[in-house]
């Protein structure tokens, strides 16, 4: 078993994301963040212990790196390779921002 795994690679095998170029996409787009850092590059390598906050959706999630799967199995094995924690707190200036494009929208 490998003692890492390509971030991208990782979150496809857990099953975020239904391709790994989506994985690789929100990666590179800065979204993820490793143990607190911003990660930005899909081949940053994870591995177990690791905590990762990243986008899915509208939601953010906030998970700790148990095990790194060999493969893309079943939905099952996939929960065994992470341990999901509370969301973080959403960012204000985020939420500022939605308010903002949404009231734009408006008659």
């Amino acid at each position: 078993m490998p003692e890492t795994l390509r971030l991208d690679k990782w979150l496809w095998f857990a099953r975020f994301f239904k391709s790994r170029s989506l994985a690789a996409a929100v990666v590179e787009s800065g979204a993820v963040r490793l143990n607190g850092v911003g990660v930005a590059k899909p081949s940053h390598p994870v591995r177990p212990g690791d905590e990762l906050v990243f986008p899915t959706g509208p939601k953010r999630r906030r998970v700790t790196v148990l095990a790194l799967p060999e493969r893309r199995g079943p939905a099952a094995a996939a929960r065994a390779s992470y341990r999901e924690e509370e969301p973080p707190p959403p960012d204000p200036d985020e939420f500022g921002r939605r308010r903002a494009g949404n009231s734009a929208k408006t008659p």
